[in-house]
């Protein structure tokens, strides 16, 4: 059974929790105009971003924008499921914590609410199927990363910093087991977070503030487009 919304053609069984399947977007224009506001907020943001500016409210207003409106997106799009409940609260959960890291002095603020973020993505993933293959590759690309970032950090953040990976390794296994555009999002949500420490913590990078802000905004509306997944199950 389908239904029609914006243009695009939804399974109404996409709509249940938790499993991996294939996107079921058709390919008429109408979906682009309901991507189109993130996109264009993620413009406004890096057109207005200065590594000059001060910390400010309205600056932490422009740079959760495009999260925000993810919420709204899947609120109207997908309402009162489950999964996309979850991934509400993960966005919402993400918005606080963009909020906080404006301000350098509130960034463990930051990261725990990101933290929550990660353990209400966990919980729309679920443990199946559970794929415990996939730790071993997240293991190895996790393992060698934190030790050298651990070298660097200062003693007060060690015990956050390592709690923080923890929950970031274990999102990446269950975005990685679930497939389709969850996988790429929770690597790319990695991919972000690794970059930011490293240029906080380690040494600073070249670009690292479009490169942390591009890949974060991509691992983002990657996650909320996976609540258009169909629930069926690969064969393998």
């Amino acid at each position: 059974m389908q239904a029609t919304l914006g243009g695009s053609h939804v399974d109404m069984d996409t709509r249940e929790e938790g499993l991996p399947g294939k996107p079921r977007f058709s390919a008429e224009p109408h979906v682009g105009r309901w991507l189109s506001p993130f996109f264009l907020t993620c413009a406004v943001y890096f057109l207005l971003w200065s590594p000059e500016n001060q910390p400010s409210w309205v600056g932490a207003l422009i740079k959760c924008l495009p999260i925000l409106y993810l919420v709204v997106f899947l609120w109207t799009v997908c309402p009162g499921r489950g999964y996309s409940l979850l991934l509400q609260g993960a966005l919402l959960c993400s918005a606080v914590g963009d909020s906080c890291l404006v301000w350098p002095e509130a960034f463990l603020h930051g990261m725990a609410a990101f933290a929550v973020a990660h353990l209400l993505y966990l919980w729309a993933f679920g443990l199946t199927p559970l794929k415990p293959s996939l730790l071993l590759p997240v293991l190895l690309a996790f393992i060698p990363y934190y030790g050298l970032l651990l070298w660097h950090l200062p003693p007060d953040m060690v015990l956050p910093l390592t709690a923080y990976s923890l929950v970031l390794a274990v999102m990446l296994w269950r975005g990685l087991a679930r497939g389709g555009s969850t996988s790429w999002g929770a690597l790319l949500f990695t991919l972000s977070d690794a970059v930011l420490a490293w240029n906080i913590f380690v040494h600073p990078l070249p670009h690292a503030h479009l490169v942390v802000m591009t890949t974060y905004y991509a691992a983002q509306i990657l996650i909320a487009l996976s609540a258009f997944q169909s629930p069926r199950l690969k064969s393998n």
